[in-house]
């Protein structure tokens, strides 16, 4: 049996049971505020981000939602995967952590002379 304290509850609350979301298909148009009023009447939503090119600033069609529960989270992936949202069909599903990638070297070690 586990015993489950205060802190390890908060904990459990705040960080395990809240799933980010991964949309693709996004109009260059949606920001931040739209897709979070969108996802929200599937739950409370903790964070909603558009990501954007670094030079231009322009959406790059796809972004994030955090959801605080899970449950919800879920919902809303099986409710908006594949529907209409801004003139465009978005594409919905968990977002899963990025793997590790290796660094790229700028120095230029095929120089031998």
């Amino acid at each position: 049996m586990i015993l489950l304290t205060p802190i390890s509850s908060i904990y459990l609350k705040h960080h395990l049971l809240k799933m980010n979301i991964y949309i693709s298909g996004l109009s260059y148009g949606t920001d931040e505020a739209a897709l979070a009023n969108r996802f929200s009447e599937f739950g409370e939503i903790t964070s909603a981000r558009v990501i954007t090119d670094r030079e231009s600033g322009r959406s790059r069609g796809f972004g994030f939602i955090e959801m605080s529960n899970d449950d919800d989270a879920r919902k809303a992936i099986d409710a908006l995967n594949e529907t209409e949202f801004e003139g465009r069909t978005i594409y919905v599903k968990e977002a899963m952590p990025r793997e590790e990638r290796p660094r790229r070297s700028f120095n230029n070690d095929r120089r031998r002379y």
